[in-house]
This record gives structure tokens, sequence and C-alpha cells, in this order.
């Protein structure tokens, strides 16, 4: 089985909290390497009416770098600016012209709010007139409807969630249950430090793919040798026209030649480059360099800009609700925080008529709840519809005689119709979500029915296992096998609902290691050894 979708990659995370600091010299030094960064940012949640924008906790900065001479992919680098710790003016002239660089690229996701915030909270600290613009930037929910309607040949209209995109072009399962955390506190979770690196990754994985698109097109570095201007020298062209060892070899030697350029005209204060228009200022904090000719052609044919006008500064005022008997609404909701802890017995058990084996239903809540509990073999619904109403949810956990796993304390008013059947789930996080309801339930868990059940549908496996050559058989037509597997000998398992097949991959067994130690298994088998 190949758990790797629900596995998080790794990465490696500078967490910037001074400008005194080596991770701040390294960050300097990165983004005058980078032709592309993805950006994002993470604030304390504001319930109810707003009197001010939230104040940005938390900057996150991905980093591509160019790549290296003879190699074909580059190094990405995670950046956290710790916003609460930092003194604002000493980075605000450096964000400023990192957002205006015509030499980087800018990727986000809806991230004008994000720059509205930013641009918010260092007005408060004195850095007026804070940030109004980012160019050139590209949204990925534009980058994935170009890619949708290349692939499909027709343009999506709804707008997806980011978690959504990345599962969809990446393959991978974005994790947001840590987006409404409090970003305030210090000293951030490790948890917290890697859900924020990886909404910034993530973006640029996501170009990457448009990016290989657009090579595979037929949008090549080809034109890099054709570059003119009569500020390069003789011997830079001869460097430029030098290009045997391929188009890496290229775009690495141009830009030794632009640092050639750097240092002979530094003393002059700025100088006119090779790449048409552009006018680059010596004096600037980050000496960077021009994009390549295909990252130049995307810019001019997909580029965008955000501009914050005065209207985007100005706090949006909502009409307030007229709230009847408030004091009495107050009580009810301060009531339902109260219930919810479990009664039981639950619906499956033997002296009821039940099977005995557990069942729950988890609303949309605590989807990322229903993929643990089917990691450990226990079977675990989600709702027929995206957006259930209460009572369809009534409806289903009664009809298929389910525990109804829920947040939402509104809910809990509706235990009258399903007695025993309706739990509120206390914890935030997947893994003390688990061991809550492993404790609250007193569920069994078993080493050997781990990964027994599918994570895409809830279905049970085949109770035996295929061979490779069943599996190439079995997958035609509906998924496709990596070829690296056809030379290993590995079993092959598929669901019998939905017919999707796995493998025990590399991230097999870390995936098992991973729920043996939630679930203490191990201190399970010493007791009853001892």
């Amino acid at each position: 089985m190949d758990p790797s979708n629900t596995i998080e990659k790794p990465l490696t995370i500078h967490l910037v909290t001074s400008t005194d600091s080596p991770e701040f010299t390294l960050l300097t030094q990165t983004l005058a390497r980078s032709s592309v960064i993805g950006l994002d940012a993470e604030w304390k949640p504001i319930r109810g009416q707003q009197s001010s924008f939230p104040t940005v906790s938390l900057l996150q900065l991905a980093c591509q770098l160019r790549p290296q001479l003879g190699s074909d992919s580059s190094e990405s680098l995670v950046f956290l600016l710790d916003l609460s710790l930092i003194q604002l003016p000493s980075i605000w002239e450096l964000l400023k012209e990192v957002f205006v660089s015509n030499d980087i690229l800018k990727l986000g996701f809806r991230f004008k709010q994000d720059l509205v915030y930013l641009s918010s909270t260092f007005c408060l600290q004195g850095c007026d007139p804070g940030f109004h613009k980012v160019e050139p930037y590209l949204d990925i929910t534009s980058l994935y409807q170009l890619l949708q309607y290349k692939q499909h040949g027709r343009r999506i209209k709804e707008t997806k969630s980011l978690a959504t995109i990345c599962n969809e072009v990446l393959g991978i399962s974005l994790s947001k249950e840590l987006q409404c955390s409090d970003w305030s506190l210090r000293p951030l979770t490790e948890a917290q430090k890697t859900y924020a690196a990886m909404d910034a990754n993530c973006l640029l994985e996501i170009f990457n793919v448009f990016q290989a698109n657009a090579i595979k097109e037929g949008k090549s570095y080809n034109n890099l040798t054709e570059l003119q201007s009569s500020n390069i020298n003789r011997g830079l062209k001869e460097i430029l026209e030098t290009n045997d060892a391929g188009d890496t070899l290229v775009t690495a030697r141009f830009s030794e030649a632009l640092n050639i350029i750097q240092a002979t005209f530094a003393s002059e204060g700025s100088c006119r480059i090779a790449n048409g228009e552009r006018l680059m200022s010596m004096q600037s904090s980050i000496n960077t360099l021009p994009m390549d000719e295909l990252l130049l052609k995307i810019v001019k044919k997909y580029g965008e800009k955000i501009i914050l006008g005065e209207s985007d500064r100005r706090l949006k005022s909502s009409r307030k609700k007229v709230k009847k008997r408030p004091s009495v609404a107050n009580c009810r909701e301060k009531q339902l925080d109260n219930v919810g802890d479990w009664e039981g017995p639950p619906p499956w058990d033997l002296a009821l008529g039940g099977d005995g084996r557990p069942k729950f239903l988890c609303d949309v809540m605590v989807e990322g709840l229903a993929k643990h509990l089917r990691c450990v073999g226990i079977d675990a619904a989600i709702p027929y519809s995206k957006k259930p109403e209460p009572r369809e949810l009534m409806e289903q956990a009664g009809k298929e005689q389910r525990v109804l796993l829920t947040r939402d304390a509104k809910l809990l008013r509706f235990q009258y119709l399903i007695k025993n059947q309706l739990y509120r789930v206390k914890n935030l996080l997947k893994n003390d979500q688990l061991l809550e309801v492993i404790e609250t339930f007193g569920l069994k868990i078993n080493e050997d029915e781990l990964m027994s059940r599918c994570t895409k549908c809830n279905g049970r496996f085949i109770q035996k296992p295929l061979t490779t050559e069943e599996a190439v058989e079995a997958a035609k037509g509906f998924q496709k096998i990596p070829n690296c597997l056809f030379n290993k000998k590995l079993q092959f398992w598929q669901c019998m609902d939905c017919h999707q097949l796995y493998w025990e991959g590399t991230q097999y067994q870390n995936a098992i290691q991973k729920f043996v130690d939630i679930c203490k298994l191990n201190e399970v088998d010493d007791h009853i050894h001892a």
C-alpha cells in the first residue's frame, strides 16, 4: 500500500526572528539567487465583528533558487519571518523591493487579502504607507484553471481551495487543520511551522507543474543565444554564444556574464542589462539577476499584479444583525459548550443488537479524522453531500447505525433525534482527535488492522493480494502503476468498493510506524509480554 498521499514530505525550515541572525543573512542571499518565490501569511483569527484588520504574525517566503551549473533541478528554501519578534522597519524596505522586483516572480493563493493585512500591520509600526503593489504576480487559482483548460479543454468556473488544488495537481494531501490556530502565541509549535512552510512551498510545486507543461509545448530556452545589447562587450557575447554544452550551461553562462556586468558597473550606481528595457539598481539591498527566457515568456503572457487602492485599505463595515434576547442566546451557546461528553452505549453494542463493530460518521469539520480512523482499520464514513443539512446528517447516522462525530456545537441541539449517536470532538489536531475517539469509545486497535481500509472511500481491501501482473490488468483504463514498481516483488491490494489499487511502497512502513506510535501499540505489547 502506498500512503504517500497522506504523508507530508519533510522541509528544511528557516525561522527568522531578527535581522542580526544568520537566518536573515541566508534569506537576503537566497532572495538574490531566486527567480520565483511563494508568499503566504498567517494571523490570529478574529471572531465576530472586526474593529481593525488582523495583525499578521508570520510571513512565509518559499524561495526557488536558480539551477546550479550542470544541474536540471532547482533548490527550494522556506523562510518563516516572525513579525511579532522582528523590528518591522528593519525589513520594510527589503520586502517592498522584493514585492515589486521585475526579476522575481511572486506566487500566491488569493494573496490580496494577505497584502492588505500585511500593509496594515507594517503601518501600525510606523512603516507608512505600507505596501501597495506586488508585481509580477501569478495566482495559483489562475494557474490551476489554465492547467485544467489544457488538460480538459474547458474552463473551470468553480473556486477551489488550496488543499483541493494540491490534491488534484500534486497528488498530496495538504492539511488545513492549523489554519485557525492562534498564530500570535509564542513559541510556535513544530506543527505550526511545518504547516506554514508547506502552505508556501506547495505554491512553488504547483508552478513547477505548470512550467513543465509550458516546456512540453515548445517554450524552451533557445532564444537565450539571440540576446542582443550594445551594453555587452564582445567577450561576453562569446560566452553566451558558446552553447555546445546544452541549454542548462547557456543559462549558467548567462548568469555568469551578468555577474561580470555587475562587478564592472557597480561603481556607477546602476547599469542597463541585456534584457531589453530593464534597469537594475546596483544600490539595491538584493542584487538580483534577470529571469531566464522561458520564465520571462510566462510572465509576459500570464503575469498579473496586485495593486491596493484606498478602498482596499478601509475596513469593510457590515450591517449589524439585531439579535433577539442576546442574553438568552449566549446562555444557550454556553450550555451547548458544556454538552457533548459521551454517555453511551454506542449503536453497535451487542446488548442493543449491534454487531460489535464500531462505525462513525465524520462531518465536514473532522473529515481529516475520518482518514485517520480508516488508517487504523475503523469504519469511518463521510456525508453523502459536500454541504449537508443537519437533518441529512441525522438521517445518515441513524440509517447506518453510526456515531456522528463533529466539532460543531450547534449540532448538539439535535441530540434528542439520535440519542447516543452524537459526539463532539474536543481536540483540534488529527492525531489528538484519533486518540480522543479511541479512548472515549474504548476502541481496540490491532496492528494487523492498520492500513486495511481504503482512505479514499472507506471500503475494505480484497482478502488475497494481487501479483504485479494481476494488478496491471486490474488497473487498465483506471489507474496508472509507476514503471519503477515492475521490477520489485510487491504485493498489491485493491479496494472492493472503488477498486483503487494500493501497494507496499517506500512510505508504507513509515505510515505503519506512525499509527503504532500514535495508538501506543508498542506499550500495549510490552505490557502483555511483561
